[in-house]
């Protein structure tokens, strides 16, 4: 029963990164899409994810950067994560 859980859990989570890639690569195209490499691939659809759930690029950014911020004296989350999806020409906004 337990390899059982953990098999379904293990298809369900995949299911959900082939989901989060299939956004992604629409977002990209898929010319842009196939020359992220696969590591960066994972994190972008991540970040894109969360900025998905986020109400604000301010949010988001406190959600992506929660341990770095906290030794800062001040912190610009927004701009930080702004400047990551720039490296992929996207902007927040892109993500509704």
């Amino acid at each position: 029963m337990e390899a059982e859980q953990e098999r379904l859990s293990e298809a369900w989570h995949r299911e959900e990164l082939d989901e989060s890639h299939e956004f992604l690569q629409s977002l990209l195209g898929k010319d842009s899409y196939a020359e992220i490499d696969p590591f960066d691939r994972v994190q972008l659809a991540y970040v894109v994810e969360v900025c998905r759930g986020a109400k604000t690029v301010s949010e988001a950014g406190r959600i992506l950067f929660a341990v770095s911020r906290v030794g800062k004296k001040s912190s610009n989350d927004s701009d930080r994560l702004r400047k990551y999806l720039a490296k992929f020409d996207l902007d927040f906004s892109d993500m509704s």
